[in-house]
């Protein structure tokens, strides 16, 4: 993670992590969800800091939860009144003090460009620890990911959307990603390019178009995101929500994809804005399975990183 200290992993972007040990990341998150009891003293001894600039509710409690059924033990530290907080330390030497008292570091972010070499919890710019989950997800419900088509429909100039990006086109999935134009919404164009690279040794393919019904045709899942991230001021809401109504995902939306496609939800959402509440609480959403999915896969990130 940092130079100093006994830390010397991370998990910044799925961009770092080639096919095979993505593969093998999701082997280990089946095995652990299989077989917890196997895993109950894996860490035991083990301490994560997690530090938090964003607020959190799925982050926070399925790693904290996760340490704490691998015999371990996670502190959760608010950078806002830490030295960090208050501008009188840099990031840099927060980093190498507390690299000196625990074995991994997890922090979720305001700024990516503040990233450390961390376990990445979440910044403006990437979240792979979700898209892991969503890997699991899909594999779960579809019993395969190369060649599933997944359909991202909204404000795609988001975290989630780029992590989608680096995972689909690793894994072999075709994302066609559905949003309004300009770049206020669409994926940012370096991480565009560079999944474009992936896709092309992973034979996925990956689209950007303007029309949702466009996206959403012969899917096989379904996936959207609030349209109010964390760093969106407040006085964007009604210009987006205008400019992204015609993205919202409906049940008459869903019948463009295939007849049994899910619906995925990364959370918190918002029904009646990005959309319907017969989609999330209708028989194709696996939205909560989605969530609970965060906590095996980050057992697997965990041990992957620290044993």
């Amino acid at each position: 993670m940092v130079s100093e200290g006994s830390i010397a992993v991370n998990l910044l972007t799925l961009a770092d992590w080639t096919p095979p040990r993505l593969e093998e990341l999701l082997r280990f998150a089946v095995a652990i969800k299989q077989h917890p009891q196997e895993y109950r003293r894996a860490l035991e001894g083990r301490v994560l800091l997690m530090m938090f600039q964003k607020p959190s509710l799925r982050t926070r409690v399925s790693f904290e939860s996760a340490m704490a059924r691998l015999g371990g033990h996670a502190i959760v530290y608010d950078l806002a009144n830490s030295p960090w907080g208050l501008g009188r330390e840099t990031p840099a030497d927060t980093a190498r003090s507390a690299s000196r008292y625990v074995d991994a570091i997890l922090a979720r972010l305001f700024s990516h460009d503040d990233l450390l070499p961390v376990i990445n919890g979440l910044t403006d710019l990437e979240h792979p620890c979700q898209a892991l989950g969503d890997l699991l997800t899909l594999q779960e419900k579809l019993g395969r990911l190369a060649g599933v088509r997944l359909a991202y429909v909204g404000d795609a100039n988001n975290n989630v959307t780029h992590s989608l990006l680096d995972a689909c086109s690793k894994m072999g999935i075709h994302l066609s990603i559905g949003c309004p134009a300009g770049a206020e919404y669409e994926p940012a164009p370096a991480i565009l390019l560079r999944a474009r690279g992936f896709a092309a040794e992973s034979g996925s393919t990956l689209k950007v178009v303007h029309d949702p019904e466009a996206a959403v045709a012969g899917a096989d899942a379904v996936y959207t995101d609030t349209w109010m991230s964390y760093h969106i001021p407040a006085e964007r809401r009604e210009v987006r929500e205008r400019t992204l109504r015609p993205f919202r995902v409906t049940t008459a939306l869903m019948k463009a994809a295939k007849p049994d496609a899910a619906f995925l939800h990364c959370l918190p959402a918002w029904r009646g804005k990005e959309l319907d509440a017969d989609v999330i609480d209708g028989p194709h959403s696996i939205v909560f399975a989605q969530a609970e999915n965060r906590l095996h896969t980050e057992k697997a990130i965990l041990l992957s990183l620290i044993r």
